[in-house]
């Protein structure tokens, strides 16, 4: 596909994008500081072949902290475990950025301060709004505060990264060497609709040709054993903080609260909140959303006020939360069981909830505060109970299904494949494919037109639409294509034609649609780039120096 940048597996080939702000809440916190004492004595190697100092390093390092900033939408960086699990590799990305930052100095690239403080003021300025923050500068005063660092080190940041901007532009010149007429060439291959009809063989219409039999249903359920344990599951009482109890203080806490109302319908336009008919429902909806927001922070810190006794006082008995909620007014509850993948249906709550929930024991029974969808829980150890297979008799109707469904799917995908072979022949003979179908004694689905470009149609879930978009990319008008096996049967997808592509529509999107092709260009001959000269200059690194293998035991013995 072109347009894209590709992803890479080795980070190495993983290129530091823009950032992209979008409107979101920050809650600050103080930001941890990045343990550097592994390096903090040792050596740091170096990049083509010049030394990387302690200072050098922690600079970037720092730098990569208000990258996660941003990227992760207003987290500090609490530590790099954390954010390893999100794909943030800190210390990887420290080495790229020090590349980077040398491949600027070495091309002369330097940022002007006019430029910089634009930059910065834009980039925050949507954070600013949606935070309610006196100005962009005010909030990065508070973000230079809360890092423990300077103003000098979010300018150094910012120049860095309209740097990289500056590198892509200069290494990705010949990416905009893309002529119109090969965009438009790309154009028709995105845009270009076709006419197409899809046979599915659903597992559900083969159901009644199945024929079960005892010692059948034995022997899939020991092959299947492993696919009907029961997961370990878990129940824990809990206090509810509810955001709705908040709102009538949260009202009183905002004194200009028709002022700020007023400022966010202004900032927020036109296309906010579509559902809304007239200007006043509109403005009741935003006000509604901040009231909810000042309420969920006052349930919060309810919360954290009603919890600290128990978790500073080390209470190790989870009853404690039955007394500390009776003196207090509030009704302690228990969840249903639930797993760790499925947090509980009745709560609108997350995988933070599963999460802190399983990481309980009868010895450490409380959690900190877990925020949900619509208020803050309390939580305290209930009972654990263990994962299990059940046996066959007590599952059995279970297993008889997933046995039938497994033979109908098998039966389903051998009708597509005989449907295929017979399209493909009667096709190629002359024959209409309306015969076929009928002669197949199935049923073909009309699709809407549907290009490459085309993202999803009613008629088909997102899974279905990727399968049919799949298989008539090199299909050609008249013909069907091959069988595709999905989880219930497969489809067959016959391409009828391919559609004019709209003449004047193509005119007036092809100055913007060349744009972007070539700035996608650009990135892709700017990717290639960073591989070729990274793995050359990084290469002194601890990143990617072979490890020291441990001396065998052999080894040690010789050596005393």
């Amino acid at each position: 596909m072109f347009g894209t940048i590709r992803k890479h597996q080795t980070w190495l080939w993983a290129i530091i994008i823009t950032l992209t702000i979008i409107s979101f809440v920050i809650f600050f916190s103080p930001a941890s500081r990045v343990n550097s004492s592994g390096r903090a004595a040792g050596d740091f190697g170096s990049i083509s072949g010049e030394k990387i100092t302690m200072d050098d390093y922690l600079k970037a390092k720092q730098e990569v902290v208000l990258q996660y900033f941003f990227m992760s939408g207003g987290n500090w960086l609490n530590s790099e475990e954390e954010a390893k699990k999100m794909g943030f590799d800190v210390e990887q990305r420290t080495y790229a950025r020090l590349f980077l930052i040398q491949k600027q100095e070495q091309m002369g690239i330097h940022i002007g301060s006019d430029v910089a403080a634009q930059f910065a003021t834009e980039m925050v300025k949507p954070m600013a709004q949606k935070a309610q923050v006196a100005s962009p500068q005010a909030l990065i005063d508070e973000i230079v505060k809360r890092g423990r660092m300077t103003l000098a080190d979010f300018d150094r940041f910012v120049r860095h990264e309209l740097g990289v901007q500056e590198l892509i532009s200069t290494v990705g010149l010949s990416g905009k060497l893309v002529t119109p007429q090969e965009a438009q060439s790309l154009y028709v291959h995105e845009y270009q609709e076709l006419s197409t009809e899809a046979v599915f063989f659903s597992a559900s219409n083969y159901l009644s040709q199945v024929n079960v039999k005892p010692e059948e249903i034995g022997q899939f359920y020991t092959n299947q054993m492993a696919a009907y344990r029961v997961p370990e599951k878990m129940q824990v009482s809990y206090v509810k903080f509810d955001e709705s109890n908040y709102v009538a203080a949260a009202e009183k806490d905002i004194t200009n609260l028709n002022e700020v109302v007023e400022a966010n319908l202004a900032r927020l336009g036109t296309n906010t909140f579509k559902d809304a008919k007239t200007p006043e429902e509109k403005k009741a909806k935003v006000r509604e959303e901040i009231v909810n927001r000042a309420a969920y922070n006052r349930a919060a810190k309810a919360a954290i006020e009603f919890a600290r006794p128990l978790i500073e006082g080390n209470q190790l008995k989870a009853d404690a939360l039955e007394a500390a909620a009776k003196t207090n007014g509030f009704t302690v509850k228990v969840t249903e069981p639930f797993d760790r993948e499925n947090p509980p249906k009745a709560l609108d709550v997350d995988q933070n909830f599963t999460k802190a929930a399983f990481a309980l024991t009868p010895e450490d029974p409380f959690a900190q505060p877990v925020g949900g969808k619509d208020g803050v829980y309390i939580i305290a150890y209930g009972k654990k109970t263990s994962s299990e297979i059940p046996s066959l008799e007590k599952i059995r109707d279970r297993v008889t299904a997933d046995y039938k469904f497994m033979k109908a799917a098998q039966l389903a995908r051998t009708a597509g494949l005989d449907f295929e072979k017979a399209a493909t022949n009667g096709l190629a003979q002359g024959k209409s494919f309306d015969s076929l179908v009928a002669d197949a004694k199935v049923k073909a689905l009309k699709l809407p037109p549907f290009a490459e470009s085309t993202r999803e149609i009613p008629e088909l879930d997102s899974h279905a639409f990727e399968a049919v978009k799949e298989l008539v990319r090199n299909v050609q008008p008249g013909q069907v294509s091959n069988f595709q096996a999905t989880r219930d049967g497969g489809l067959v997808v016959y391409v009828k034609e391919r559609l004019p592509v709209n003449q004047e529509k193509m005119k007036s999107d092809l100055p913007n649609f060349l744009a972007y092709v070539r700035q996608s260009r650009q990135r892709e001959a700017f990717d290639m780039w960073f591989r070729k000269e990274g793995e050359k200059a990084l290469r002194d690194t601890p990143l990617m120096r072979p490890q020291a293998q441990p001396a065998s035991m052999k080894q040690r013995a010789a050596a005393k």
